[in-house]
């Protein structure tokens, strides 16, 4: 395996979807165009992938892993209701 690689763990897999989402929000740019976006489907499929994780592993996470999952999930949902009221602003 490359050196290049982080560790394959709970939290890394978390971090790729979490950051999924924030570029989807357009919180952060795509890593890819540089640009700042807004995909409301896509941020709306990685949060409810989140949850589906965290559902599917509700008691079996250390107290780290689970305060971890549940803050990004908190911060991706407020973030996602405020993209979806400033959409429908420029209605």
């Amino acid at each position: 395996m490359s050196s290049n690689l982080e560790e394959a763990n709970f939290l890394s897999i978390v971090m790729r979807m979490a950051t999924g989402a924030y570029i989807a929000i357009g919180a952060i740019e795509d890593p890819i165009t540089g640009k700042k976006k807004e995909d409301v489907k896509m941020a709306q499929y990685l949060i409810d992938s989140l949850r589906i994780l965290q559902e599917k592993t509700n008691g079996n996470l250390e107290v780290e892993e689970k305060g971890y999952l549940d803050q990004i999930i908190a911060d991706l949902e407020l973030k996602f209701v405020k993209i979806k009221v400033k959409i429908k602003e420029k209605e």
